[in-house]
């Protein structure tokens, strides 16, 4: 199982792991199919009753392991007794945009795992579609992304391995507005205030260090920049995308209200 860390044999296999108690419930609520194996010492399966529930109910049996196996299995030092392997379940773009999405992040180069996992997360509270990951992006199954998303990799939709263009060209032919954050974009409380962020909108993000590259800014019908009130020299990728989501999120709210 511990080969599973490493991205060569989660794409060999199309398997991953779900370390902890919340990775594994998130799991059985909204995609118990997709649970090939569950493991769990008997201290940390007895400490559960609504993890045994949900594993009854869903027909998925458990083996039971001692700590020290546990652990070797494991990413994490201390799995908190409960261990998954679990079936990739990406979803195609062209499913995505064709369910006539309001909101859907595109992540383009992307690195850090807890960026991405934090990313997948806000988008889910945000409300968001749909994720999709473009270019060299961070795998959504690395371990570390995984329990950033504290299980809202099973609550939305994930699309892996578009290109950027064709990707932002089909955003576009389903309805969506392509909005890129970026440091050398234009004012944000202005395409507040004009309604930019009120219809259906395809957020662009792009990597930590670098942001995006000036061909994908032109990819987009507008490029936007966060302000920055106080002495801040930036703000994290994962807090700005965190920000914008939710600011669609309350404009488009606001404008279905009236």
């Amino acid at each position: 199982m511990a080969k599973l860390t490493k991205r060569s044999a989660r794409s060999d296999t199309g398997l991953f792991l779900l370390e902890g108690p919340q990775a594994v419930r998130e799991a059985l609520a909204y995609k118990p199919d997709a649970i090939a194996e569950l493991f769990a010492t008997p201290t940390g399966w007895e400490k559960h009753a609504d993890i045994r529930a949900a594993a009854v109910e869903a027909q998925v049996e458990v083996q039971y392991v001692s700590e020290g196996v546990l652990a070797a299995m494991a990413d994490t030092v201390t799995p908190q007794g409960l261990l998954a392997v679990a079936r990739q379940t990406p979803t195609a773009v062209k499913d995505i945009l064709a369910s006539s999405p309001m909101l859907v992040t595109i992540c383009q180069e992307i690195r850090d795992p807890g960026n991405l996992g934090t990313i997948i997360r806000a988008s889910d509270a945000a409300g968001a579609d749909a994720v999709i990951l473009t270019g060299r992006t961070v795998d959504p199954y690395n371990p570390k992304v995984v329990r950033s998303t504290t299980g809202s990799l099973f609550h939305l939709p994930i699309a892996v391995g578009g290109e950027l263009p064709l990707v932002l060209e089909g955003a576009r032919e389903a309805g969506l507005t392509v909005l890129a954050a970026d440091v050398k974009g234009d004012d944000f409380i202005e395409a507040r205030s004009s309604g930019t962020l009120e219809g259906p909108t395809a957020w662009l993000f792009g990597n930590e260090a670098h942001g995006l590259e000036e061909w994908s800014l032109n990819l987009a019908d507008h490029v936007l920049k966060l302000p920055i009130f106080g002495r801040a020299e930036s703000l994290n990728l994962a807090t700005a995308a965190s920000v914008c989501l939710y600011e669609s999120a309350f404009a488009q709210h606001a404008a279905r209200r009236g």
